[in-house]
């Protein structure tokens, strides 16, 4: 057992997992890009929380986490 904590997911990592997620149903209105922004990461989260379920609305969390993360 490791007591190291785990390696957070980046931004852009978590904005491909939530097209694969939650494309159809949340963010049918979006289209992703190939290589996102932490702007274009940001851009979805809004949908995320309004059109998805609860699973949605975490990873929206998990993605504006990341974005405050990345370097700027």
């Amino acid at each position: 057992m490791s007591t190291e904590p785990e390696k957070a997911e980046d931004f852009a990592a978590l904005y491909q997992r939530a097209f694969k997620d939650f494309g159809a149903s949340a963010l049918w209105s979006s289209r992703p890009v190939p290589n996102p922004t932490p702007e274009d990461a940001l851009a979805i989260t809004g949908s995320l929380r309004l059109e998805g379920d609860l699973r949605a609305r975490r990873l929206a969390e998990q993605i504006e986490k990341a974005c405050r993360r990345a370097p700027r």
